[in-house]
């Protein structure tokens, strides 16, 4: 059987970054038609055996129209999203090939190795699922495309994208069938972001990104409508104001062994001033260093609710039930970590007054992030101002969270109780309220995040980043099926 012409197209930089790809991918065996991805103000290297594929921006709708006038009907296109240099391991391209042979998908990717100082580690990505939507999704940076998939995906963008044309393709070829992930180690690439990831969830929402968020959303947005997934504005409400509790509103606190944070999110919590009686329930999670000790010195202020769960197995999640469940609950709950604090005395008197004014079932505000000391840190202010009244419920699919704190009424919460996870649990109460009531978001900053060591989230390894982003992926395709099913579809 004769070899497939395997069509590669490499974002270039320089000869040195482009080389030894170049060279791993002649090595393969098969016959290939590589083209460099340059910028139009660039010349062509020249480099033996390449092409030259000039573009206005590298992740545009022109990009892949390009890609997609160049190839032919059949065969393969090896698409690399980034810059980094890639050595394939042997016979990667026949793994390639016979996996997306066997399975039929237009799209398939592969775990990989990262560079690291010198030494390749392993980095393996999670598999695809109906609800892994985000834009961020790793897929490393080896997409393996049928030709085919493509060329009829291109043929149905019908919206111009300067950044989200290669998003707004995986889309579409998703909508024919899952892309295929390969749980082996097939190629390595060089690591450039040293980051750590509490540094990089955030860049979704770095203002700065504004321009490419926007495009982002316009492409799910498509993607939801076409498979039956997108829900027009929610605008129902709920009214609390009738209803009869002893406090209006609540502080929820879970807390595990945060001796060094929980006296300042307790002490911010009680210090609110309000026209009306709140209490901050602290739901202690069996803590064994010393934070135990400490609430129960404070709890001399009445306010100061300072519950131990019976179950020792609870996650964040299931901490807020003990808390919404609780006899002392109010009409309202707010979300405090106990890594944080409220900005000022006024944050809980805002939160409430827009319950009152806008009957909302949950409210949303906006935080600055800080260090320990409560000095700011890049990124900021996180307001997530992608949200639209219009589209935000749609959109919560495409992104990773809805920001912070977060409050509900309480009512409202019980029906649905609250996942009990200690990573997501928030999100997927974002989505759950979102697909049926308006969200009330409040954009001035009325919010501490604090990033230091201790975070939950500050430096995690690969595993857990990848266990994590499969629970909200697989969240995000729950809430698929259940708006597809309110569509009738």
């Amino acid at each position: 059987m004769e070899q497939p012409i395997i069509h590669c197209y490499l974002p270039f930089d320089c000869v040195e970054q482009i080389s030894s790809t170049i060279g791993s991918l002649k090595a393969c065996g098969y016959p290939l038609s590589i083209t460099l991805l340059l910028s139009k103000d660039r010349k062509d290297p020249g480099i033996e055996g390449c092409g030259a594929l000039f573009t206005n921006d590298l992740y545009s709708t022109e990009t892949i129209r390009k890609i997609a006038g160049e190839i032919p009907e059949n065969g393969y296109t090896i698409l690399c999203s980034e810059y980094s240099p890639v050595r394939f391991g042997t016979h990667a391209i026949d793994r390639f090939i016979h996996i997306a042979e066997d399975t039929g998908s237009g799209l398939c990717y592969a775990d990989c190795y990262k560079n690291v100082a010198g030494k390749d580690e392993k980095h393996p990505v999670i598999d695809y699922q109906t609800g892994s939507i985000r834009d961020d999704f790793d897929f490393g940076s080896i997409l393996f495309y049928r030709n085919r998939s493509i060329r009829e995906a291109a043929g149905q963008m019908k919206k111009i994208f300067r950044y989200a044309g290669w998003y707004d393709l995986r889309l579409r070829v998703s909508q024919g069938g899952l892309p295929v992930h390969i749980p082996e180690f097939l190629y390595s690439q060089d690591e450039y972001d040293f980051r750590k990831s509490g540094e990089k969830q955030f860049d979704y929402v770095d203002p700065r990104n504004r321009a490419v968020q926007i495009e982002m959303e316009q492409a799910c947005t498509d993607h939801l409508k076409t498979i039956g997934a997108w829900l027009p504005q929610r605008t129902q409400t709920f009214d609390a104001k009738t209803k009869k509790f002893d406090v209006e509103a609540s502080v929820i606190i879970p807390v595990y062994n945060r001796v060094r944070t929980i006296g300042d999110a307790v002490r911010s919590a009680l210090g609110q001033e309000t026209d009306f009686p709140f209490n901050v329930i602290v739901i202690d999670n069996h803590s064994t260093d010393g934070t135990t000790d400490l609430l129960k010195n404070m709890s001399s202020n009445r306010k100061l609710i300072h519950l131990i769960p019976d179950e020792d197995k609870l996650g964040i999640g299931g901490c807020w039930n003990a808390g919404i469940f609780a006899s002392q609950c109010g009409k309202y709950v707010v979300q405090l970590d106990s890594d944080d604090i409220y900005k000022d005395k006024h944050t809980l008197q805002k939160i409430v007054d827009m319950f009152h004014r806008e009957q909302c079932a949950m409210i949303v505000g906006s935080y600055i992030m800080t260090d320990f000391d409560m000095q700011v840190i890049p990124p900021g202010i996180i307001d997530h101002r992608e949200w639209t009244d219009e589209n935000g419920h749609n959109n919560a699919l495409r992104i990773n969270g809805l920001g912070a704190p977060r409050a509900f009424c309480t009512e409202s919460l019980r029906k649905l109780t609250v996942p009990n996870t200690s990573y997501g649990e928030d999100y997927a109460l974002g989505l759950m309220f979102s697909r049926n009531y308006k969200i009330g978001r409040i954009y001035d900053p009325i919010y501490l995040c604090r990033r230091w060591e201790g975070n939950s989230d500050a430096a995690l390894a690969v595993e857990k980043i990848n266990a994590n982003n499969s629970y909200k992926d697989k969240l995000r395709s729950f809430e698929i099926e259940v708006r597809k099913k309110m569509n009738g579809k």
